[in-house]
């Protein structure tokens, strides 16, 4: 799937199952709740801290797929297109960093 589907397509879910977007700043400290139970797995998981029984069984796609709904409803009500958005960041990347992380003694 393309981003640009993906855009579409959540735009359709929302108009048919969720009757219309929240509010940008409610999407947003959804987006960071979100974010947030990917990083409780991770650092639970693969971290340092213990995972509890109760953690065991969350599924880190489907979190992972949360962050990206949410990201996508805000790409959606600010107009942005994500396939333009993530092609002119790895431009810039590329440019500024084509051989600073070859160069990095630390990842050696």
């Amino acid at each position: 799937m393309k981003i640009s589907e993906a855009q579409t397509i959540v735009d359709n879910w929302i108009k048919e199952y969720g009757v219309r977007y929240f509010n940008e700043l409610t999407n947003t400290a959804m987006l960071m709740e979100e974010v947030g139970e990917v990083a409780r797995i991770m650092a639970r998981r693969y971290g340092e801290q213990s995972e509890k029984e109760s953690d065991k069984s969350k599924d880190l796609g489907d979190e992972m797929s949360d962050v990206l709904f949410v990201l996508i409803c805000l790409a959606n009500q600010t107009g942005i297109d994500l396939e333009e958005a993530l092609r002119k960041n790895l431009d810039k990347k590329t440019n500024r960093d084509h051989s600073r992380h070859k160069e990095n003694e630390k990842l050696k």
